[in-house]
């Protein structure tokens, strides 16, 4: 068995430490990496970003073509010198975007915000980096009169 740059190879001839070994060494990367804390936020993602879709899909944009009348804007179009220009899919695109973030912002973000306060898990991050500055500056001010 070798030894190149901290990672063990395993056994040219197939042994069955060296195979341990590469097991070994691969149950200490999922574990130091988060792998599997990882893998569930990417499928919990997944599951939101339908929920969210559906949200703005199913129940946003019917409500907004019923306030307009109309809920797609994708038939939208100019015409200069034999070029069309569909700006009704970028206000599509765009609407979906700005309905989306909405959607994130308060359904997911305040509650869990609000859930964090509720459970005494609010993180003291302290002073932000303009609080700093700004208080610096009047330490500063105040030393010179």
């Amino acid at each position: 068995m070798t030894r190149s740059g901290g990672v063990t190879a395993a056994d040219p001839n197939g042994s069955a430490e060296g195979r341990a070994s590469v097991l070994a060494e691969f149950r200490s990367f999922l574990l130091k990496g988060r792998v599997v804390e990882l893998a569930i936020a990417v499928v919990i993602g997944a599951a939101a970003a339908s929920v969210v879709k559906s949200l703005v899909s199913d129940l946003l944009l019917p409500l907004i073509g019923a306030l307009i009348g109309t809920s797609s804007f994708s038939n939208l179009s100019f015409t200069i010198g034999g070029s069309v220009f569909k700006y009704g899919n970028f206000i599509d695109s765009l609407v979906s975007f700005f309905l989306i973030a909405a959607a994130i912002f308060f359904f997911v973000i305040k509650p869990t915000e609000k859930l964090a306060i509720l459970t005494g898990d609010v993180d003291d991050e302290g002073p932000t980096e303009v609080e700093l500055l700004t208080e610096i500056r009047d330490l500063l001010k105040h030393d010179r009169l």
